[in-house]
C-alpha cells in the first residue's frame, strides 16, 4: 500500500458535502495529497452507499485504468429523491500501489419529481404592485437616483407568514425545500433558518426557478413549533437593471414550501405551505432591490414567528395554481454574506454632512446601532464616491436607484439594524437623523456575494500592482452575486460580453465552475428561436423593451453573443470538465448558424456595387447589423459621452473579428467532443472568415480602416491576418500606443488580449510600459487615485478630478489580471484542468520579484520568481497527478538540474518535472 499518498478533499458537482441536488449523475473528483515527487495517479476506485456502513451499495466502480480524478460520472443505480448518499476513493499511484480509502463525503439529493412537492403556491392576501411606465433609455440615463419627488407609498410591504404546528417525536432529520415569487427568508421557532441572502436568487423565474434545500433537525423541537417566513419583492416584482422597471415576472409575492419531517421509530411527518398559513405585513413597509427599505421598528409583531403570538388578526392566504415544472434545485454556492467590514472613519463633510467611509467600495449593505427615542428616524444613504471636494455625491444614473434605507426606532436600549431584502453598491453611507454623535463602532459593512472559494493569489514587488489585483478581487466578489452582473449599483445585470472578457481572471481568483455553469444553464434558456444569445441574462422583459429599438430589433451584439463559446471553452481549459462543453455545444451551434445567416445575408451599404469575387468575400464577413463594438475606447467615449460613438467606429472589425474566433473555438470544441465532422467544417469556415478579413480591411503596411489600439489587438489575437503581416500589425499598434504616450486605448473586448499580443509578438517591453503607466487612461492611474474596485471607464475619475457619473465598480478591464497570473508570474497550462502545467516567469525591470498560488483542481499550483544580486530564484510548487514544464528563461544552456530532463529553447532551459516542489537559481540580467 502506498502509504505516502493521501486522497482528500472530496467534491461532488464542485462543491463539499452538498445537500438538496438534483443532478442526476453528479460528477465527482479528488485531490492527492503526497511528500514524495512525481506522483501519478494510474487507477481509481469510487464506492458509493446508501449506508455510512458501505453494506448498501448503489455503485462500484472497481479498479479503473484512468489517471482521471476530476469529473468522474456517477454511473450507479438511479438516484432517489431525499437520499444521502455517502462515497469515498481510493487511487493506485504509478507504481500501481494502491492508497488507503479516503474519509467519507456524502451528497444528498432533493426533490427530482414535479410530484415529490404535494404543495401549493400560497400568496398573501396584497394589493397587486403596479409596473412601472416605460422610461426611454436616453432619458433614463439623464435621470439620476434619488429623484427629489420619490414617492415611496407606491412601494409594496415585505408580507409576514406563519404556521404553528406540531412534532410529538423524537426527530431523526427534517428538511425544508422552499422557493418564492420575490425574495424570502425563513425562521424556526424564532430563529433564522440558514444563512442564505436573497433568496432564491436571480434567475429566468419563467422557466428556471431555483429552490433551496435546508437542514432543520436541530432546529426542532418536540412538541409544538412555529414555521415563520417574510416575503420581498426581489427580482420577481422589484425595480431592477437600468430601466428600474418592476413587475418583470408578476406582481404578487407567493411561497412554495415544504418540511419533511423523519422520526426516529421511522415514521414520517409532511408540513406543506397550504390555506393554513395566515398572513400580514409587519415592520417592512418596503423592501425593493435597488431603492432600499424602510423598516419601521414601531410596527415590530414581537414574537410573530413564536408560539403564543396572537394571529386572530392575521390574514389568510389564498393558494395558487403555478406547478413545478420551471422548479430546480440550488445549484452551486448561495449567496452569503462573504465579510465584514469595520468603517475606517466616520467624515464631516464640507456641506456638513456625516457619512461612514468604510475605506472599501463593496457590494452588500451596512448594519447599523443605535440608541434613540420612538419614532426617530434614520436615513442611510450609499454611495460609491465623494465628489471633487470632499462632500457626499450620489452618481447614479437611472431611475429608482435610490440606494436608501430608512430605519425608524422603537425606543429600546440598543437597536440593530441590518437589511432584509435590499443590497447597495457604495463606499460612503451619509447618516441622517442619527442620535447623539456616531462612531466607527456604530456600523459594520457586511458583504454580499456568491460564497465562492478563493482560488488565486498574485502579489509582487509594486504594492501598486498588489492594489491592482485586489481591486480586480474586490470587483469581482462585487460582482458575482448570483449571475455576473455588471455593476452593483446602476444594473446588476448579466451582461454577457461583460462576462466572457473577464472569465479567464475570474477562473484564477475564485472557483467559478459551478457559478458559470449555472449562468449557463439560464443563458440556454434565454436564446431566442433564431440563434441570438441575447446582451444580458436573465433577459428581462424591461431590457427587451430598451434595448431592441437602439438594436434595430437585434437582441444580440459580437462579443457578447460569442459568450456561449468562449466561457464554456475557458471553464474546460480551466477546470477539465467535458460535461460544460457538451451542455453547450447545441447553444453554440445555433448562435454561429445565427451569425452565419447575419454574415451572409448582410451587405454595408457603402460598398455599392460588388464584383462576384467581392460579393463572395462579404458572405464571410460579418459586418452589418448593431453591435457594441469595441465598447468604452477612452479616446472616443471621455467622460461617457456618448459611448455609442466607439460602437459604431469599430463595429464591423469586431463583429468579423469574433466570427473568426468562435469558429477557431469551435474547431478546438469539436474536437475534445469527438464530432469530426464539425471540426472540419469549422475550421474551413475559420480559414475563409481569416482569408475575407486579410483581403478586406488589411493594409499592405499592416493597417485596418478602424485605426484604434483595439482593432489591432484584436486582429492578432484573432489570427486574422499571414503569417507574413504579423509584424506589420504588431507595428501600427505599437506605434499608435507610442502616439498615445504609452497609455492605453482600448474597449471592453479588446482590453483581455492587449498584453497577450504584444508579449506573444516580441513587444514585451511596451506591454510592461503601460502596465506601469500612471496617466490616465490607464490600470494604475485609477489605483493612484485611490480606487478600490474597476472602474467602468479609464476616466471614471478625470485627470482634473472631476468625479464623473460613471460605475466605480465593474470588472471587465480587471480582465489584465489573467496576463498578471499567466505572463508576469509565469503560471500557465499546456492540457485542460492544468494536467500539464508551464511554469515560464517573465522578469522585468520594474520588479524584483512575484508570486502566484492557484488552487487547481488537482491542488495547489505555484509559481514565483526573485532576482537579487545578478541571480534569478524561480520557484514552483506542482501538485500531485500533474506534470510540468518549466520554462527557465535566461538560464542560456547552464546546468540547472541535471537529473532532470532538460532540452534548450533558444537563451531557455525547459525542464520537464512531475509533482513536488522545486528551486532553481542562476545568474541573469534584466
Amino acid at each position: 500500500m502506498s502509504a505516502n499518498i493521501l486522497v482528500n478533499d472530496l467534491r461532488c458537482e464542485s462543491l463539499q458535502n452538498p445537500i438538496g441536488i438534483d443532478t442526476k449523475q453528479p460528477q465527482l473528483s479528488w485531490k492527492l495529497i503526497a511528500k514524495r515527487h512525481g506522483v501519478l495517479q494510474s487507477a481509481y476506485q469510487v464506492q458509493v452507499s446508501k449506508t455510512i456502513t458501505w453494506d448498501e451499495f448503489v455503485w462500484d466502480s472497481g479498479k479503473v485504468l484512468s489517471d482521471n480524478s476530476i469529473a468522474v460520472k456517477y454511473v450507479g443505480q438511479a438516484l432517489e429523491s431525499r437520499q444521502r448518499y455517502f462515497w469515498r476513493v481510493r487511487i493506485w499511484d504509478e507504481n500501481d500501489s494502491p492508497s488507503g480509502w479516503s474519509m467519507v463525503a456524502f451528497w444528498e439529493m432533493g426533490l427530482l419529481n414535479p410530484n415529490d412537492w404535494a404543495a401549493h403556491w400560497i400568496e398573501p392576501e396584497q394589493d397587486a404592485a403596479k409596473p412601472e411606465p416605460p422610461i426611454n433609455m436616453f432619458q433614463n440615463l439623464g435621470t439620476i437616483s434619488p429623484q427629489p419627488d420619490a414617492d415611496y407609498a407606491r412601494l409594496n410591504p415585505a408580507q409576514y407568514l406563519r404556521k404553528e404546528f406540531s412534532a410529538q417525536k423524537t426527530v431523526a432529520k427534517a428538511r425544508i425545500y422552499a422557493t418564492a415569487h420575490g425574495i424570502y427568508q425563513l425562521s424556526l421557532n424564532g430563529a433564522r433558518i440558514g444563512d442564505i441572502e436573497l433568496a432564491p436568487e436571480i434567475t429566468a423565474y419563467d422557466s428556471y426557478l431555483q429552490y433551496q434545500t435546508y437542514d432543520v433537525t436541530k432546529m426542532l423541537a418536540t412538541g409544538k413549533n412555529v414555521l415563520g417566513a417574510i416575503l420581498g419583492d426581489g427580482w420577481y416584482r422589484g425595480r431592477i437593471g437600468l430601466p428600474g422597471d418592476s413587475c418583470q415576472y408578476g406582481d404578487k409575492l407567493a411561497l412554495l414550501l415544504k418540511l419533511e419531517i423523519e422520526y426516529e421509530d421511522g415514521s414520517r411527518e409532511t408540513i406543506i405551505s397550504d390555506e393554513s398559513f395566515k398572513s400580514s405585513t409587519g415592520a417592512l413597509v418596503y423592501a425593493d432591490l435597488f431603492i432600499g427599505e424602510r423598516y419601521d421598528a414601531t410596527l415590530e409583531n414581537t414574537g410573530w414567528d413564536r408560539l403564543g403570538f396572537e394571529d386572530s388578526a392575521w390574514k389568510n392566504v389564498n393558494t395558487a395554481n403555478f406547478g413545478y415544472n420551471n422548479l430546480v434545485a440550488q445549484y452551486g454556492e448561495p449567496l452569503r454574506i462573504v465579510q465584514e467590514i469595520k468603517p475606517v472613519a466616520i467624515i464631516k463633510t464640507p456641506n456638513g454632512e456625516t457619512v461612514v467611509d468604510l475605506g472599501q467600495n463593496i457590494h452588500g449593505k451596512i448594519r447599523m446601532s443605535v440608541q434613540g427615542t420612538t419614532k426617530t428616524e434614520i436615513v442611510l444613504d450609499h454611495a460609491e464616491m465623494l465628489d471633487a471636494d470632499g462632500n457626499f455625491m450620489q452618481q447614479i444614473r437611472g431611475r429608482n436607484k435610490d440606494q436608501r434605507d430608512v430605519y425608524v426606532c422603537k425606543g429600546e436600549d440598543v437597536e440593530v439594524y441590518e437589511p432584509f431584502f435590499t443590497t447597495h453598491g457604495f463606499r460612503y453611507v451619509r447618516i441622517t437623523g442619527y442620535p447623539g454623535e456616531p462612531t466607527v463602532d456604530d456600523f459594520i459593512g457586511l458583504v454580499i456575494a456568491s460564497d465562492l472559494r478563493e482560488s488565486g493569489s498574485f502579489t509582487c514587488s509594486d504594492e501598486r500592482i498588489n492594489q491592482l489585483q485586489e481591486n480586480i478581487r474586490w470587483s469581482q466578489t462585487g460582482n458575482f452575486v448570483s449571475i455576473p452582473t455588471d455593476c452593483p449599483q446602476r444594473e446588476r445585470a448579466g451582461f454577457t460580453g461583460d462576462a466572457q472578457v473577464f472569465i479567464p481572471t475570474a477562473c484564477f481568483n475564485m472557483d467559478v465552475h459551478a457559478f458559470f455553469t449555472r449562468w449557463l444553464r439560464n443563458l440556454q434558456i434565454e436564446q431566442r428561436e433564431d440563434g441570438q444569445v441575447p446582451a444580458t441574462v436573465p433577459y428581462w422583459r424591461s431590457y427587451i423593451e430598451m434595448f431592441t429599438p437602439i438594436q434595430g430589433g437585434a437582441h444580440t451584439s459580437a462579443g457578447w453573443g460569442d459568450a456561449c463559446i468562449i466561457i464554456p471553452w475557458t471553464l474546460y481549459q480551466s477546470y477539465g470538465d467535458e460535461r460544460v462543453l457538451a451542455e453547450n455545444y447545441a447553444t453554440m451551434l445555433r448562435w454561429l448558424d445565427y451569425v452565419r445567416q447575419e454574415a451572409e445575408s448582410g451587405i454595408p451599404e457603402r460598398l455599392g456595387e460588388l464584383s462576384a469575387d467581392a460579393r463572395e468575400r462579404q458572405k464571410h464577413l460579418w459586418n452589418t447589423g448593431f453591435h457594441f463594438g469595441d465598447w468604452l475606447i477612452p479616446s472616443l467615449t471621455g467622460g461617457y459621452s456618448n459611448p455609442f460613438d466607439a460602437a459604431n467606429a469599430t463595429k464591423e472589425v469586431v463583429a468579423s473579428a469574433f466570427y473568426a474566433y468562435s469558429t477557431e473555438l469551435m474547431t478546438q470544441i469539436a474536437a475534445v467532443l469527438g464530432k469530426e465532422d464539425d471540426e472540419q467544417r469549422f475550421a474551413e469556415l475559420n480559414e475563409k472568415i481569416r482569408s475575407a478579413f486579410a483581403k478586406e480591411y488589411l493594409g499592405d503596411d499592416g493597417s485596418l480602416p478602424a485605426h484604434y489600439q483595439g482593432m489591432y489587438v484584436m486582429a492578432l489575437k484573432m489570427k486574422l491576418m499571414p503569417a507574413e503581416m504579423r509584424l506589420p500589425v504588431t507595428e501600427q499598434l505599437v506605434g499608435l500606443i507610442a502616439e498615445n504616450g504609452y497609455r492605453l486605448d482600448t474597449g471592453f473586448v479588446s482590453v483581455p488580449y492587449l498584453l497577450d499580443v504584444l508579449s506573444e509578438n516580441g513587444r514585451q517591453d511596451v506591454a510592461y510600459k503601460l502596465l506601469f503607466q500612471t496617466q490616465c487612461p490607464s490600470w494604475l492611474y485609477e489605483v493612484v487615485r485611490g480606487a478600490t474596485t474597476i472602474w467602468e471607464t479609464w476616466d471614471a475619475i478625470a485627470p482634473n478630478g472631476e468625479v464623473t457619473l460613471a460605475s466605480f465598480n465593474h470588472y471587465a478591464f480587471g480582465a489584465v489580471g489573467d496576463w498578471l497570473y499567466r505572463h508576469v508570474a509565469g503560471l500557465d497550462k499546456a492540457q485542460a484542468g492544468y494536467k500539464h502545467i508551464v511554469i515560464h516567469p517573465h522578469p522585468d525591470e520594474h520588479l524584483t520579484h512575484t508570486k502566484a498560488t492557484y488552487q487547481s483542481v488537482y491542488g495547489e499550483i505555484v509559481s514565483g520568481w526573485e532576482l537579487e544580486d545578478g541571480l534569478l530564484r524561480v520557484d514552483a510548487k506542482i501538485p500531485p497527478n500533474t506534470t510540468a514544464t518549466l520554462r527557465l528563461v535566461g538560464a542560456n544552456g547552464q546546468l540547472v538540474a541535471s537529473e532532470l530532463p532538460t532540452t534548450q529553447s533558444g537563451n531557455d532551459l525547459l525542464v520537464e518535472v512531475g509533482s513536488g516542489t522545486y528551486r532553481f537559481e542562476y545568474p541573469y540580467s534584466v
